[in-house]
């Protein structure tokens, strides 16, 4: 005989065990609001854009033109985190990292059909995020002239701090709720697994149901007196 788990004996469950659940949730919550707001390093970013556009005397592009400049955005996001480009600006501001380690700081996003696209820059500085985003680009406005042999790089927006710039991760409260979450799933996993577990026999339902026996009567609790 298949044993059975009715609703009833899910909430008896969760009902015997609620502390236990909720003790393991106010823990994951503690765990990630602990690790977001103490331990990880506070990361901030600032973003350029740059419009990709050949200069002409004319004051018309035909379609080929910008075709053209629109399939040269992913060579230029190439260019743009290669030796070629950072060494310059590592040497220029005086930076304590690699051109693998400053690459990796650098986000390239373009629109579909765009000839415009951002170049974002990320650091646990807002200050040195401004001054490197602007530092690449103005660089690579500079040395595409000479790598591509061409001029139709313009930056059309430069990096600035805005008020109380805020760090883009970590997000502590995302972090808290995904732990609150997975608190409390563990928490039912581990009452489920523990009631699972619990041979206990506590009443004349237990009988049946753990030793699959019929009850045939019982025995009331005798008091005694001396």
């Amino acid at each position: 005989m298949e044993e059975t788990i009715s609703i009833q004996d899910i909430f008896k469950t969760l009902k015997k065990r609620w502390k236990l659940i909720m003790l393991l949730t106010l823990i994951a919550a503690l765990i990630s609001g602990t690790i977001s707001y103490f331990l990880f390093t506070p990361v901030y970013q600032s973003s350029t854009q740059i419009l990709v556009n050949q200069k002409q005397s004319e004051n018309q592009l035909d379609s080929t033109q910008i075709q053209s400049n629109i399939d040269m955005i992913n060579t230029y996001s190439v260019i743009i985190k290669s030796p070629a480009i950072l060494e310059k600006v590592i040497d220029d501001l005086k930076l304590p990292q690699s051109v693998d380690q400053l690459s990796q700081k650098i986000i390239i996003n373009s629109q579909e059909n765009s000839q415009v696209f951002s170049l974002t820059v990320q650091d646990s500085n807002p200050s040195k995020a401004v001054e490197i985003a602007n530092a690449v680009s103005t660089t690579f406005q500079k040395e595409i002239k000479d790598i591509m042999n061409v001029d139709n790089v313009s930056i059309l927006a430069k990096a600035e701090i805005k008020g109380n710039p805020a760090p883009v991760k970590p997000s502590p409260l995302m972090n808290i709720a995904i732990a609150v979450v997975v608190g409390l799933m563990a928490g039912i996993a581990l009452a489920f697994l523990l009631e699972y577990m619990d041979n206990t026999i506590r009443d004349e339902k237990d009988i049946e149901t753990l030793l699959n026996l019929p009850l045939l009567g019982s025995i009331q609790k005798i008091s005694q007196h001396k």
